[in-house]
């Protein structure tokens, strides 16, 4: 069975941090490039960072560029999204994929 699992959101204040894990299953995780995506309320689902099969190549959106650092333990089937300088704009359910396959989600909260 494929699936993707993430933990590691919750609230969280202002200027704070949190560190969001993925552990894939059912997959050759190795041979993926793997996502963070986050959709805020009312809002669309909206791309956050990406890191390449190998480690050797991450993108990320312009909002979180140089707050947000994407890794990847393909050992272990995890990638993980270390977010620092947490704003109330981050606030959104954030979600793991592998091309064709989501994760359920994990919310992040960021309030004073």
């Amino acid at each position: 069975q494929v699936q993707l699992v993430e933990s590691g959101g919750g609230l969280v204040q202002p200027g704070g941090s949190l560190r969001l894990s993925c552990t894939a299953s059912g997959i050759t995780f190795s041979g993926y490039t793997m996502t963070w995506f986050r959709q805020a309320p009312g809002q669309g689902r909206e791309f956050v960072a990406n890191i390449r099969r190998d480690g050797g190549s991450t993108n990320y959106a312009n909002a979180v560029k140089g707050r947000f650092t994407i890794s990847r333990n393909n050992a272990k089937k995890t990638v993980y999204l270390q977010m620092n300088s947490l704003q109330p704009e981050d606030t959104a359910v954030y979600y793991c994929n592998a091309p064709g396959v989501w994760g359920q989600g994990t919310q992040v909260t960021v309030s004073s």
